[in-house]
């Protein structure tokens, strides 16, 4: 058999199959139409198409604002406060006791009493520093029938601490502290007006020192050591200054110790609505008389009734062996007999008002 006719027809075949294929591709380009030469452009708006089944996660919005609809705020949201390492405390308070008698067959007279306090403290706590700053403010007055008006509470003290620690583990913290007493008005021994036995600045205590101070975390407890303390005690008026009064020397108005201080002041809720508040100074001098101990003792329980009213039981307790009792003068004005140290002793109990903020 002669397959060379064979092979041809298949070549034939081969080749009409090529050029309907190319064909066919030349032709399927001409589908892309060429570049449009008008200068103008039509807007073509795309009609919505409302859906008929909406998934879950789909949320629809209209970025129209419809007035009418519009509502103002009832309440304003609270702006962003940035924490502040400050601790700030405001208290002021009032107490008052009242004794009145209307045809008393015991006997008595009637009397009214007030205690005014003022309590403000800033502290500052972050990391490695601690720095403590507080003022507390006293002043009574008692009226009673028959008498003049008497003085029974006067207080001006300020105190600040700032420590250093060298890491956020430890308590213990490298301290610098000072105190500053004194009071506002003069002081008599009653019934004596004339002869005042304190004024302002007379005497006025000042403490500098430095030491460490162990302050545990979250827990309102102070205690501080100084072994280096500055003890400044002021006199200003000439009168009690040429006595000699509060350990100054005759006509002096400034007398400096030196000497070792522990101050410990404690903070705390033993019963509810029951809060103690501790303070107390132990000073001794280095030079005069080491071992004697100036104590300054003073603790004092507020009784929470409500917001604003509550009571207070306190006690102080102040003993400094520069401040003398029973003088003796003689005819001359020369003191014959110095007098000696005695315990002074305060008892308070109120009930008043009393707003912190």
């Amino acid at each position: 058999m002669n397959l060379r006719p064979m092979r041809i027809i298949c070549c034939l075949l081969l080749f009409l199959a090529v050029s309907f294929s190319a064909n066919a591709q030349i032709n399927r380009l001409k589908v892309f139409e060429p570049d449009s030469t008008e200068t103008g452009f039509r807007v073509v708006r795309i009609k919505d198409v409302k859906l008929k089944y909406l998934t879950r996660s789909a949320k629809l919005t209209d970025p129209r604002t419809v007035l009418n609809r519009v509502k103002p705020l009832k309440r304003w949201y609270k702006r962003f406060v940035p924490h502040s390492f400050w601790d700030k405390k405001n208290a002021f308070g009032l107490n008052i006791n009242e004794v009145s008698f209307v045809n008393w067959n015991a006997g008595g007279d009637n009397s009214v009493s007030a205690l005014a306090s003022a309590d403000f403290e800033r502290n500052y706590k972050f990391r490695y520093l601690n720095w403590k700053n507080e003022a507390k403010l006293r002043y009574g007055l008692n009226a009673q029938e028959g008498r003049k008006l008497r003085k029974t509470d006067d207080q001006i003290r300020l105190s600040s601490t700032i420590g250093f620690r060298k890491d956020t583990i430890t308590n213990w913290y490298y301290s610098v502290k000072a105190n500053f007493n004194t009071q506002f008005s003069n002081g008599f021994k009653y019934p004596d007006r004339e002869t005042p036995i304190s004024r302002f600045m007379a005497p006025g205590y000042l403490f500098v020192g430095i030491g460490t101070s162990y302050i545990p975390q979250n827990e309102k407890f102070n205690l501080y050591i100084s072994p280096a303390t500055l003890k400044s005690t002021f006199v200003l008026d000439e009168t009690l200054s040429s006595q000699g009064a509060f350990g100054v020397d005759e006509g002096e108005n400034v007398f400096l110790e030196l000497g070792f201080l522990i101050t410990n002041t404690w903070e705390k809720e033993i019963l509810k609505n029951v809060l103690m508040n501790h303070r107390i100074n132990l000073y001794t001098d280095y030079v005069r008389s080491f071992g004697n101990v100036d104590v300054d003792w003073e603790m004092t329980f507020n009784l929470k009734v409500n917001e604003y009213m509550n009571a207070m039981i306190g006690t102080h307790v102040i003993f400094d062996d520069d401040i003398k009792f029973d003088e003796v003068v003689a005819e001359d004005g020369t003191i014959t007999d110095p007098g000696i140290s005695k315990i002074q002793f305060k008892q308070i109990l109120g009930v008043g008002l009393r707003y912190a903020f």
